[in-house]
């Protein structure tokens, strides 16, 4: 009788792991193996993006329509991939959380691939910048040398807080460019680091003489679309659209547009 009784209890067991086994199988291959496939059925593609980082994307103050570089090109890839792009706009720093929660399909939104290569995936690169900072009119910082011991307001998950703090900086988290630049005028910041196409931007539909650019530091940062580890199949449409914009000069027409130069290369 007991032999049977464990007889039973092995065969339930061994049948219980087997469905465990089944189910975990099935979820991995539902993760993302089949996102193209969901985006073509939908025929939406979902773009996670800030809305408040001009002149990449931004609302227009005459029709309050989203716009931008990030947003027009974006958008071009999404149409010659027959799909409509459908924006969130979300806060930067929660930006990569709704990416991992698949609020959105991709992110549009000036992102650099510095310490994010092993948990994202990336498109080919759309854009070439610089970092530069931003101090008062009257401050005295000049060189990287200068940021040791100062505040700098920046975005906490940006590549450019990396930078702040390499040079020695304390950090102020602040939601955006825009926070960086108000909490400098207000003495409560010294500098922030940011994209030198954006604050160029800035200085010039603003009209604002109490900032200015110090200096251009780091590398040249080069920008992305990404998208959650394993998006397969959706990354190679979305490069195969942007090569295509590429080679026929679109790519180039939308940077002219925004910024007077090809910032694409």
């Amino acid at each position: 009788m007991k032999k049977a009784l464990f007889a039973l209890f092995m065969m339930v067991s061994i049948a219980m792991l087997a469905a465990c086994g089944n189910s975990q199988d099935s979820g991995s291959k539902s993760k993302d193996g089949d996102l193209w496939a969901s985006v073509k059925k939908k025929g939406v593609l979902t773009v996670g993006t800030e809305g408040t980082y001009e002149p990449f994307t931004f609302h227009d103050k005459k029709s309050d329509k989203l716009t931008g570089y990030d947003v027009e090109v974006i958008q071009e890839v999404a149409k010659r991939l027959d799909l409509k792009a459908d924006f969130k706009e979300t806060q930067w720093d929660s930006m990569f959380a709704g990416l991992n929660a698949k609020r959105f399909d991709v992110v549009a939104n000036q992102v650099g691939k510095t310490g994010r290569e092993n948990q994202y995936d990336f498109s080919d690169k759309y854009t070439t910048s610089n970092a530069v900072v931003v101090t008062k009119k009257d401050s005295t910082i000049a060189k990287e040398a200068d940021v040791k011991g100062k505040t700098a307001a920046q975005s906490l998950t940006s590549n450019y807080n990396k930078l702040a703090k390499e040079a020695g900086a304390k950090i102020e988290g602040v939601e955006g460019m825009a926070q960086s630049l108000q909490l400098i005028q207000q003495g409560r910041a010294d500098l922030t680091y940011n994209d030198k196409l954006a604050v160029l931007n800035y200085l010039k539909t603003s009209g604002n003489k109490n900032v200015k650019i110090a200096f251009e530091a780091g590398q040249p940062q080069q920008t992305y679309f990404a998208f959650r580890k394993g998006s397969g199949e959706l990354v190679t449409h979305v490069n195969k659209a942007l090569k295509e914009m590429k080679e026929d000069g679109t790519l180039s027409k939308i940077a002219k547009k925004w910024f007077g130069e090809d910032v694409s290369k």
